[in-house]
């Protein structure tokens, strides 16, 4: 079977609004360690990591085994109506690190509903439906998960059981508050969260949901301590906050185990999914005891925390924690953020390298303005595939090159990696440019 017809096939069957990269897509059929192979027997270096999920990398052994000793059990499934003893082991372990104190887990399927889950927890736990949400944001595809979604190509509905008032985001190109620096930033951060709860709510809001690094919204972060500005004033009247931590979770920004901690804060709730997984369909909530046990009715997910999720689970965070791959995510991210920066920094159509440890973007810009230039990030796209590396997209106008290696990322494949990136933004930067 040819990748065209494999095409058709998709085309035939599923909704246009799910999105293909590249103008020609591409099957991935193998992979090992840090790369993968597609139906046409081409080997690529991967620094997308299927959107961060595949955080350990392709083909592990001490993952496979896990999976397969759960499988030789015969018990895929059993629901949580019944003891699991993976899911509790691996609870203990989400709980301990979160830095949460007295921590309850609640295992769901994906980042939406995990994202879901802290909703329903907070807002049960404050009587409220008022919610706060940050511009540029993203959080998932569910109605309530879109309805606290800042970003425009992504909210497919306008429908929401949510009142949500929407705060600035982090952004250091464009907007009112791009133009201060780091201090003034938080301060006039302060300054609107004030005023949008003095304005825009009746006072008993029931949380403030907001991303340490913005994923979808091209990987834009605010200064470092604007949370606990933020959660000093949330504390005065009881707004919770949560942070999710679906991207920046379990070691990538380097410098920290979950990006809240870099902000000198502790949320009430913290949600994961993505890497803990490598792959396979795992996430959930975790917070206080007093704020996780509020929801008043039974409540469970079918498949959440299931055996073969759950072995998976604690073979990867084993993993992670064995190998220190927060170390390695900070190291490695160095060799391409200064790579980067020192390479194409200084191109006019360069408008900031930016994230943390293994979590960078590129932003790209008309010459000599900060106007987005979605179709060169789109050249820049399709030449690291043409040279062998797939990144990712995004950012709130499409143009934003996305990097999220898997944490065992080699120093090697790191500057592997970065050739092929420079060569591919000056060779896109030089067609661009007028004859």
């Amino acid at each position: 079977m040819t990748s065209d017809d494999l095409l058709a096939r998709h085309r035939a069957v599923l909704p246009s609004w799910m999105p293909l990269y590249y103008a020609e897509p591409i099957e991935l059929v193998s992979g090992e360690g840090r790369r993968v192979t597609d139906a046409q027997g081409r080997t690529y270096l991967d620094f997308f990591g299927g959107v961060l999920t595949n955080m350990i990398g392709y083909d592990i052994a001490e993952i496979r085994e896990a999976v397969q000793r759960q499988l030789a059990t015969g018990i895929v499934h059993t629901s949580t109506l019944y003891l699991i003893r993976q899911q509790v082991e691996l609870a203990e372990k989400v709980a301990r690190l979160s830095g949460i104190p007295d921590a309850r887990v609640f295992f769901t399927n994906s980042g939406t509903e995990a994202n879901e889950a802290a909703l329903l927890v907070a807002t049960n736990y404050r009587r409220s439906h008022q919610i706060l949400a940050v511009r540029n944001s993203y959080h998932g595809r569910s109605y309530a998960a879109m309805g606290i979604t800042g970003h425009r190509s992504w909210s497919a509905s306008a429908l929401n059981p949510l009142q949500v008032a929407w705060l600035h985001s982090g952004e250091r190109l464009r907007g009112l508050l791009a133009r201060l620096g780091a201090d003034e930033q938080v301060d006039a951060a302060v300054e609107d969260l004030r005023e949008v709860l003095a304005t825009q709510t009746a006072g008993d809001v029931a949380c403030l949901i907001a991303e340490p690094i913005q994923g979808v919204g091209g990987f834009v972060h605010a200064p470092d301590g604007l949370f606990a500005a933020w959660k000093k004033v949330l504390d005065e009247s009881g707004i919770l906050f949560i942070s999710d931590e679906v991207q920046t979770g379990w070691g990538r920004t380097g410098e920290h185990f979950w990006g809240y901690q870099a902000h000198g804060v502790t949320p009430d709730l913290l949600t994961f999914a993505k890497g803990i997984g490598n792959g396979f369909a795992l996430a959930g909530v975790v917070g206080r005891a007093d704020v996780l046990e509020s929801v008043p009715a039974i409540s469970f997910s079918t498949f959440g925390g299931n055996p073969i999720s759950t072995a998976a689970g604690n073979a990867v965070l084993d993993y992670l924690l064995d190998h220190d791959l927060q170390a390695n995510a900070a190291r490695t991210g160095a060799i391409l953020a200064d790579g980067l920066r020192a390479a194409v920094g200084g191109l006019d159509c360069v408008a900031e390298v930016r994230g943390k440890g293994l979590m960078l973007g590129v932003e790209f810009v008309r010459p000599g303005t900060a106007e987005p230039d979605p179709a060169l990030a789109a050249r820049v796209f399709e030449a690291c595939k043409a040279g062998g590396l797939l990144v990712g997209k995004g950012g709130l106008y499409g143009n934003v090159l996305r990097m999220g290696p898997p944490l065992t990322l080699t120093e090697e494949e790191a500057r592997e990696g970065l050739a092929i990136l420079v060569e591919a933004i000056r060779s896109a930067a030089a067609e661009a440019m007028p004859a």
